[in-house]
C-alpha cells in the first residue's frame, strides 16, 4: 500500500481543488477552505481507499484534527486496527 500521508494528501487536494504538491503534513485544514460537504466527501473517500469505517461519532472528533498530517495519522491508526 502506498504511503498513508501521500494518499490522504491526494484525496484532500482533490476535494479542495489544489495541487497535491501544494500540501504538506503541516498544511492547516482550516486554511484550505474545506466546507462540510467536502469534509464528508473526504471522509467517504478515505473510508473507501483504506477499507476503514469512520463512525459518525468519530467524524465529530475529526474536528480536532488541524493538519493534513493529523488526518493521515488518524487514518493510519484506523487502518492498523482493521489489519
Amino acid at each position: 500500500m502506498a504511503n498513508v500521508l501521500e494518499i490522504t494528501t491526494r484525496i484532500i487536494a482533490e476535494k479542495a481543488e489544489l495541487d497535491p504538491k501544494e500540501l504538506s503534513a503541516e498544511s492547516i485544514l482550516a486554511d484550505l477552505d474545506i466546507q462540510s460537504l467536502e469534509l464528508a466527501e473526504i471522509i467517504f473517500d478515505l473510508e473507501e481507499e483504506f477499507d476503514i469505517e469512520i463512525e459518525l461519532n468519530a467524524a465529530a472528533a475529526w474536528e480536532k484534527l488541524k493538519t493534513v498530517g493529523d488526518v493521515a495519522t488518524a487514518v493510519g491508526e484506523l487502518a492498523d486496527q482493521g489489519a
